[in-house]
């Protein structure tokens, strides 16, 4: 084959038809080159050392000899998995600290930095749903500015209000936690496993705008919010100071979000006013998604690796132990819980309240079991973790 860059510099774009015609060359082939332009010569042999071809030059032209690699060091670079990263052989299992920020499936040049990511064991993130999961959440997105009915008109019982702002508050700190935890992660996570970090990434947007509007709905009426406990706080710092990815998740979406997707349709089916029943909507559509990749890697993972389901329930113990000295629950959240299922302030209405409040325990006992049997646990052994689930909820 032969081509004539004319007096086209080949640091004017005469690199790129020499590339083009050697992608063209057969495996034995051989490019001739002739060009007029100053310096070429110069230029391409350097290029040509540096692509690993070999180059001679004969009678005012230059022959080159193509890298028995194939077409140079791109085709000598190693693939950072399978050349075709959407098929799902491309997920490796343990890809190299020096594959980098490089995209799946591309050639990764010798002499990479190592950026030190210390989450890149595919047993430990992947779940074969992270790809779906992340579609359904960038199309479940909502925006907080239209999607709730914040200039409804309605007037509560001051008691009620106050009631309303209590749990929004409580809520608040406790998807500040759900922030913070896979926040840690994301950054520590290799980019080769990417639909679990972009998931993971949505996961953190959904918790922010959770904390937007929460915060929005307690201070609707209210100059400021309610109580924070310092046994509350103490249950969230047991999650956010979780080093091992696998448990954090598990402790986080499946045990405590799962607990929350309770607690937030209960304060839909009760909310004493529309926004609160939007928020409370909103936030359990998004939490149910967290909890089913929670349980989606967890599952795989344990397919993988019976023997870690002992570490997990080894979690729970320790988690409870640490925290049997703590208070639980505010008893102002538990308080307002009680109000705002009783709807009302007479002895019949309370008495209501009272028992929807325990019924509440109940099923959040029961989604507790069921997620734990789906990762394998015995009926005895799920009831037995459940009952040492944190009684702050989260």
């Amino acid at each position: 084959m032969r081509i004539d860059l004319g007096d086209l510099g080949f640091d004017e774009g005469g690199h790129l038809l020499v590339k083009r015609a050697l992608r063209r060359l057969s495996a034995q082939g051989e490019l001739e080159i002739a060009g007029s332009a100053a310096d070429l010569a110069l230029h391409l042999e350097t290029w040509c050392r540096a692509e690993g071809h070999r180059v001679r030059a004969a009678a005012g032209a230059w022959t080159v000899t193509r890298a028995a690699s194939g077409h140079g060091r791109l085709d000598a670079a190693p693939r950072a998995g399978h050349a075709d990263a959407s098929r799902p052989g491309a997920v490796v299992e343990h890809p190299p600290a020096t594959w980098g920020l490089a995209a799946r499936g591309a050639r990764v040049e010798a002499g990479a930095p190592d950026f030190g990511f210390t989450l890149a064991d595919r047993i430990e993130l992947w779940s074969d749903d992270a790809a779906r999961l992340y579609a359904q959440a960038v199309a479940a997105q909502w925006d907080p500015a239209t999607a709730i009915p914040w200039s409804a008109p309605f007037d509560l019982p001051e008691d009620v209000e106050d009631a309303v702002v209590q749990v929004m508050t409580y809520l608040i700190e406790n998807e500040t936690a759900a922030l913070v935890v896979p926040s840690r992660f994301i950054a520590r996570l290799h980019p080769h496993f990417r639909e679990v970090m972009q998931l993971l990434a949505v996961q953190a947007a959904d918790e922010a705008r959770h904390i937007e509007v929460f915060t929005r709905r307690a201070l609707l009426k209210r100059a400021e919010p309610g109580f924070s406990t310092a046994g509350g706080q103490a249950s969230l710092l047991t999650l956010v100071q979780e080093p091992d990815f696998p448990i954090a998740s598990f402790l986080l979406s499946v045990l405590g979000e799962g607990t929350f997707l309770t607690l937030l349709r209960f304060l839909e089916e009760h909310a004493p006013d529309p926004v609160t029943a939007a928020v409370s909507r909103l936030a359990a559509q998004d939490e149910a998604r967290h909890v089913a990749f929670g349980l989606a890697h967890l599952r795989r993972h344990l397919a993988e690796d019976p023997g870690f389901r002992a570490r997990l329930a080894s979690a729970v113990r320790r988690r409870h132990d640490t925290l049997r000295h703590t208070a639980g629950l505010n008893a102002e959240v538990f308080d307002a819980l009680h109000l705002l299922a009783a709807g009302a302030c007479s002895p019949e209405a309370l008495r209501e309240g009272h028992r929807r409040v325990h019924s509440l325990l109940g099923d959040m006992d029961t989604g507790r079991r069921s997620n734990l049997e789906r990762l394998g646990f015995s009926p005895a052994e799920a009831a037995d973790l459940s009952s040492l689930h944190t009684r702050n909820f989260m």
